[in-house]
């Protein structure tokens, strides 16, 4: 049997497979869904907060949410989002011209990584590497909201990557490095120096092209401007403010020291680490595996042991959100872009087949849940949807799914003429997730937008203030999140309570499910109540009045 000739594909094929391909790629997958809804629950509306502080000329130095200190990250990804938010302005509302840093820092992530799988495993390596990093289930949704935790990951892909040039340009990449760090530490403080900083440690130790003069010099000199630049912010607040510097670093220290993950919880751990790296788990896995005898090499060591801290500080700070896990992303990544080229045939076939049906599925299910708010059908998801967003009007038109089938349809087209080359089952799954995604941000971004968004029980509380415009309003139970939607619609600040009393006639309180607080006293009466949500979603805000002589 005579044998297969060489796969060549046509310029066309090249140029849309390849660089110019995946710029596109990563610019749809980016900007999808970044704009064009409100500040949604949780993490979105809450780390707003901070950036409509700055743009208020608030609270410059030290993150703030309503006028009170929000130690919970250093200034860096506040400071980018209210600058994007700023020279945006004219064109996007201030949360979507903030929500715009998610995007660059995200892009940042991926060029690194894809610059340093070039640099330790060859040229075969950078594509897949920016296709994983895309792929990773825990990655999308982070990824499309206000969320300071991409800064860090950034600057964790920015530190490998300067750390990979050091064998070639000692003095280049060590400085890269030093200022990756510097910029973690103002991305995430204390965890962002742990992530970091040893990771220079390694290389002077374990490398051994870095055993020579000019690399020790080089990485000692990035080693020293990354601990002078990361304690500059410190001590401008310690200088300036320093109640604000003592309120930080009591948090920094407590959230390290004080709720390690216990052995009943790792487990827990392991789960959501199994997720939220799929699928590039497995294959670094693999890639360390065939490694298992070079394991010394600088390549394999570097990201594993970056991998290897940033678990450590999930346990350390006993956080099993996802969005802790976002500063394994760059390692594993880089871990899992070795071992593509080197991916057995059918053990690659069979992620390209996984992939391609998986998402062939996932597509049919978010169809189904259109359909579902279109047609109420199927009747049970129908009567799901309608529980969980009771008020919530499906918009009738044929341009949802008009857009719908044409994502599909191109996706069907991409796969089916994609080349035959080491990098099929990556770029697969890469498109697959971004086809998902875009194909949910177009059918079911009403849906989210509006059982996710705080406006609709912001404007009905303006409503039942107009008679008491007057009155000092104080607040109970209030997260985060809520108090920085008040602030952003309203312009609403509460007062907190003390030891359970307060000065003002207003209480507005706030519950999840049907917790509900009961009536704060004698003397409060009720004159407002609003619902958002269903079943375990339900929140519950009340306001009371206060109507007797004290």
């Amino acid at each position: 049997m005579p044998p297969r000739e060489p796969y060549n594909p046509s310029a066309l094929q090249r140029r849309t497979y390849g660089t110019v391909g995946l710029t596109l790629l990563v610019g749809l997958y980016l900007l999808t869904g970044l704009i064009g809804h409100e500040p949604w629950r949780g993490d979105d509306a809450r780390h707003f907060g901070p950036v409509f502080s700055m743009l208020q000329g608030e609270d410059l130095l030290f993150p703030a949410i309503a006028g009170l200190p929000f130690p919970d990250f250093p200034p860096l990804y506040y400071w980018v989002a209210a600058l994007l938010a700023k020279l945006t302005g004219s064109i996007l509302p201030p949360h979507d011209g903030a929500r715009l840093a998610s995007a660059i820092f995200t892009a940042m992530t991926v060029y690194w990584i894809a610059r340093a799988a070039e640099r330790f495993y060859g040229r075969p390596a950078r594509t897949p590497a920016a296709l994983l990093t895309l792929g990773s289930l825990g990655l999308v949704l982070h990824a499309h909201e206000t969320q300071p935790m991409l800064a860090l990951m950034a600057m964790v892909a920015l530190v490998i990557n300067g750390l990979a040039r050091v064998p070639q340009q000692p003095i280049g990449g060590s400085l890269q490095a030093g200022l990756g760090s510097a910029l973690a530490m103002l991305a995430g403080g204390l965890s962002g120096a742990i992530l970091t900083l040893p990771l220079f440690l390694l290389v002077m130790t374990a490398c051994p092209d870095c055993r020579n003069p000019r690399a020790s010099g080089g990485l000692l000199a990035g080693l020293s401007l990354a601990t002078i630049l990361g304690a500059l912010w410190p001590l401008v607040i310690h200088l300036n403010e320093p109640e604000l510097f003592s309120l930080w670093l009591h948090r920094e220290w407590t959230t390290l020291t004080s709720d390690a993950l216990r052995g009943a919880d790792l487990s827990r751990l392991a789960e959501l680490l199994s997720w939220f790296a799929w699928p590039l788990w497995p294959i670094a896995l693999w890639a360390l595996w065939r490694a298992r005898r070079r394991m010394l090499e600088l390549r394999w060591m570097l990201p594993l042991l970056s991998a290897l801290i940033a678990i450590g500080v999930i346990i350390a700070e006993g956080d099993l959100s996802p969005t802790a896990a976002l500063p394994l992303l760059p390692s594993v990544a880089l871990l899992a872009a070795g071992g593509v080229p080197v991916l057995r045939r059918g053990a690659a076939n069979a992620f390209d087949w996984f992939g391609v049906m998986s998402f062939g599925v996932f597509a049919t299910l978010v169809w189904i849940a259109w359909t579902a708010q279109a047609y109420a059908w199927p009747p049970g998801l129908a009567r799901h949807i309608a529980r969980v967003t009771p008020s919530f009007a499906h918009s009738d038109g044929l341009l949802q799914p008009a857009i719908g089938i044409a994502i599909c349809a191109l996706w069907i087209l991409l796969v089916w003429r994609l080349p035959r080359t080491t990098t099929r089952a990556t770029a697969n799954w890469a498109m697959g997730m971004t086809m998902l995604w875009c194909l949910a941000v177009t059918l079911l971004m009403p849906w989210f937008d509006y059982g996710r968004s705080y406006r609709p029980a912001v404007s009905s509380l303006q409503q039942a203030l107009r008679p008491h415009k007057a009155e000092c309003i104080a607040s109970t139970g209030l997260p985060d999140a809520v108090r920085s939607a008040l602030d952003y619609y309203a312009g609403i600040r509460p007062a907190l309570t003390r030891d359970g009393t307060t000065p003002c006639r207003l209480l507005l309180t706030y519950s999840v499910r049907r917790q509900a607080e009961g009536k704060p006293g004698s003397g409060w009466h009720p004159v407002w109540e609003y619902r958002r949500g269903g079943g375990k979603q339900l929140e519950v805000f009340q306001l009371y009045l206060r109507t007797d002589s004290n």
